[in-house]
């Protein structure tokens, strides 16, 4: 299996272009039967936060979000249900993403291609968060050294 949570599959899975994502899962689910426990739906969601000095909510902004609920079904009798809820306006995608969640997590066949990409995407994810830190290391600033320059005014 793979060592990422099942959390963390959907953001692994994100990293790759979203018709590869969706070409895995239509080949792992050759011959398989697909369920919609829920349905794939696109949308907005609104990110609330409260007031912190009149304990109030308010309404930050919005965001794209599509989610679905899947039971794939083999012939051999396998079966397992999985869901995903994508940041994205792309209900096709969070169909996709289900249907990969369900097939790792319960060890379904064609998971070790599914264990795959959610590695390599996990990699990919990585790799951006590595550049990421380093960006922001680069416009760290050592405020300690304005403390000095005003004493060394002081002094003169």
């Amino acid at each position: 299996m793979t060592a990422v949570m099942r959390k963390d599959w959907v953001r692994a899975l994100s990293a790759h272009p979203p018709a590869k994502v969706k070409a895995l899962a239509q080949q792992l689910t050759a011959g398989a039967e697909v369920a919609l426990v829920r349905l794939p739906q696109a949308g907005l969601g609104l990110l609330s936060l409260v007031d912190g000095a009149l304990g109030e909510p308010y309404y930050l902004g919005e965001f794209p979000l599509s989610a679905c609920g899947v039971r794939v079904s083999f012939p051999s009798g396998e079966a397992g249900e999985g869901g995903a809820q994508v940041l994205a306006d792309d209900a096709e995608l969070a169909r996709a993403m289900a249907i990969l969640d369900a097939i790792l997590a319960a060890k379904l066949p064609g998971w070790q291609r599914a264990a795959e990409c959610v590695g390599d995407g996990e990699l990919l994810n990585s790799e951006k968060d590595k550049r990421r830190r380093s960006m922001l290391a680069a416009t760290r600033v050592d405020f300690s050294l304005l403390s000095n320059a005003e004493e060394d005014e002081d002094e003169d």
